[in-house]
């Protein structure tokens, strides 16, 4: 796998940067400037699929391999975007505390002939009930105020966790395996068939 082309990460989110940082894939990030108030009509599931798509059309150009990525977290079926102030971090955090909520992170990979795929994944989190100085502990760090649902679950946020079921680095932002194995079957690793087994 020498000489991979550059993936262009359409997101300003520094925790997908440092999961493709992992990879050790060349990559360059490159902020996507969309309307997500426009998709807050869709279902949870298809918003993130939608904003991820959009993403990596607004920053795509002919011959760029393209990753974007979108999480939308929901209660009850309601989206619980970043909060806008640590009062309403506050507010997330009591409805979360001793419930299950689901997480949902799509992902847009554009091919350089234009070639798009895209999926969402999920995952489902249960926050343990939580104390009021711990609600106030939180919001006051700042960490949840940029992050969907108020929470960075790799973060101070872990103490907030009872338990995950499915993939955490969906609720980090970025299904890795899948978005790995997508980049395998649409080329990007320039693999010949053989190679393939």
């Amino acid at each position: 796998m020498k000489n991979l082309p550059t993936l262009i990460l359409a997101s300003q989110s520094p925790r997908r940067a440092e999961l493709l940082k992992r990879l050790a894939l060349p990559f360059e990030a490159r902020p996507a400037d969309i309307d997500e108030e426009a998709l807050r009509h869709l279902e949870p599931a298809q918003m993130a699929q939608e904003l991820a798509a959009q993403k990596a059309r607004v920053i795509w150009q002919p011959g760029l391999w393209v990753l974007a990525a979108d999480t939308v977290v929901a209660l009850e079926g309601e989206t619980l975007g970043k909060p806008k102030d640590l009062e309403e971090n506050k507010a997330f955090l009591r409805r979360l505390s001793g419930r299950t909520h689901t997480v949902y992170t799509g992902f847009a990979i554009l091919k350089p002939d234009g070639f798009l795929h895209r999926e969402v994944a999920l995952a489902q989190v249960t926050f343990r009930p939580l104390r009021s100085w711990e609600l106030e502990w939180y919001a006051k760090s700042g960490e949840g105020l940029d992050k969907a649902g108020g929470y960075g679950a790799q973060g101070l946020g872990m103490v907030l966790l009872e338990r995950i079921e499915g993939d955490f680095y969906t609720v980090m932002g970025l299904p890795v395996s899948r978005v790995w194995q997508h980049l395998y079957e649409l080329g990007y690793f320039g693999l010949e068939p053989d190679e393939k087994r």
